[in-house]
């Protein structure tokens, strides 16, 4: 077996090292060794964002109440506000230094915000402000992504890249099931938890996983240190000299290809990877509220529940990045990625209210009864252990918008769960392919930025929507929004190729 078709033929995360000399076999293990290392960097990017996304919601609430579901839409797209800025800066420096530079830089500020997470409840005030930076932090730090798939796609070969890239989104699905179950494990630590009196810390259910986070951070920041090499390979996976090369004087020297990238294509993947990302931001920052709202559970119950279901669909994304694998090979990139379309439409489409049950109402009962209010209210107050439940009076489509049922729901989550992986890989793996030979990190930042843009604009579009005019309109707007991108992929099919394919160097 060649080490061309390896990837290719081995399990999820198994690479063969069956080189035919020692240089060449130690060149091979060295350069998957890092290929690994950067895996587990993009498992940590997404144990960042989401091993606090479940319990973001009631920790927000709990230490400033003038936050309303308007400023979760902020909270959640804060990360990839940071995200989005900090991604062309960092890949710009990987395609002039060592990649470690920027890797180490990334992640040692997303170790310091998440530690600042945890700390957001001292402050005497603003304590939501203090909450939304840290963050922005959190995301800057992840703007490291960018640098993680030039990497993996400058160490890849053409026939490994669909693979590699595979690997790492399932390393992606990892991390978003990791960070749900540890959030839900570490829910039963409770709202009061312990107070470490020394360092002024409160250890309970919404500050523990950002420690945790944070202890990843200094794990992966050995890893870089001590185990990444620089590799990069031509299109055939013969080593060739390192794209970010530097030459005795300390001068960066940047190979660029003679062709040309066809930018219409370049344009193009950005905005189907926004649409996929935008979608899935909608999804995720809407599950806690929804829930909440639909089936009158508890801030414990959302954080616990909601936890497990992302933790279902995590692990059901690695079974799509098999299945993806293999069917990509056989049919190509593109085809998946329109089912993969499809399935994430049906997804949103399942999701729209109808019948005639409704939610339950927060309070409403009450709403005629002042004195009752008044000595509920007291109650709650005086023994802290009451909250109410329901979907709230103040939004006024509550009262005659149908309840979703909790069947649709797990059907939604299910179909999305299959839809958004698949084409998550395979946009950014035809991506690299129709980059080619050419540095590709500034390239890879512009990609992440978009994606990081579409997860901004996402929780800010659907918390107002879905605060304002309900499910019925935000879920209506997300299925037109992929029947566009349906639409422009079918439009710019015939172009989006392999760099080497539309040069005709190799036959499609």
């Amino acid at each position: 077996m060649s080490h061309l078709d390896s990837d290719d033929t081995t399990p999820l995360l198994r690479d063969d090292s069956s080189g035919s000399g020692d240089s060449q076999d130690e060149d091979y293990k060295s350069r998957w060794r890092s290929i690994r290392v950067m895996y587990f960097t993009m498992f940590l990017s997404s144990v960042g964002f989401t091993i606090v996304i479940t319990s973001l919601w009631p920790y927000l609430q709990k230490i400033d109440s003038s936050a309303d579901a308007s400023f979760l839409g902020w909270m959640v797209a804060a990360y990839s506000l940071g995200q989005m800025v900090a991604s062309p800066i960092f890949g710009l420096w990987s395609n002039h230094r060592l990649r470690r530079e920027p890797l180490v830089c990334s992640i040692f500020i997303n170790l310091s915000a998440n530690i600042y997470y945890a700390y957001a409840y001292l402050p005497k005030t603003n304590n939501k402000y203090h909450l939304l930076m840290s963050r922005v932090f959190v995301g800057f730090g992840a703007g490291n992504v960018a640098v993680v798939r030039s990497y993996v796609a400058g160490a890849t070969s053409l026939k490994e890249r669909t693979g590699a890239m595979a690997n790492m989104s399932a390393c992606q699905a990892l991390g978003f099931i990791l960070g749900p179950a540890l959030q839900a494990c570490l829910s039963f630590i409770g709202e009061q938890g312990v107070t470490v009196n020394f360092i002024d810390l409160h250890l309970n259910m919404y500050t523990t996983p950002a420690l945790l986070a944070a202890v990843f951070g200094l794990i992966n920041i050995l890893l870089v240190l001590l185990v990444l090499k620089e590799h990069h390979v031509d299109e055939d996976g013969k080593h060739v000299r390192a794209i970010n090369y530097t030459s005795e004087d300390g001068v960066a020297i940047i190979e660029e290809s003679a062709e040309s990238i066809d930018q219409m294509a370049v344009l193009t993947s950005n905005i189907l990877f926004f649409i996929v990302m935008f979608i899935f931001a909608v999804f995720e920052t809407i599950s806690t509220p929804l829930s909440m709202d639909m089936f009158a559970w508890t801030r414990r119950e959302a954080v616990l529940y909601n936890g497990i279901i992302m933790c279902g669909i995590g692990f059901e994304s690695i079974l799509v990045f098999v299945v993806v694998k293999v069917a990509a090979h056989r049919f190509g990139d593109r085809p998946v990625l329109l089912v993969g379309f499809f399935i994430a439409f049906c997804g949103f489409l399942i999701l729209l209210p109808w019948g005639n049950h409704y939610p339950k109402i927060q309070w409403a009962d009450l709403k005629n009864n002042s004195l009752v209010s008044r000595m509920f209210a007291a109650t709650v107050a005086t023994n802290g252990t009451l909250e109410p439940t329901g979907c709230p009076y103040e939004q006024t489509w509550c009262q005659y918008t149908p309840a979703i049922h909790l069947a649709q729901y797990i059907s939604s989550d299910i179909l999305i769960g299959v839809g958004y992986p698949a084409c998550n890989v395979m946009s950014y793996t035809l991506y690299s392919k129709i980059l080619g030979p050419t540095p590709q990190g500034v390239y890879m930042g512009w990609l992440t930025a978009s994606g990081s843009g579409a997860r901004t604009l996402g929780p800010v579009f659907v918390s107002h929507v879905y605060t304002l005019l309900g499910p019925r309109w935000a879920f209506s707007l997300i299925c037109s929004m992929v029947v566009g991108a349906v639409i422009i992929l079918i439009s710019t099919y015939h172009r989006l190729i392999a760099f080497s394919i539309r040069h005709g160097r190799v036959v499609e």
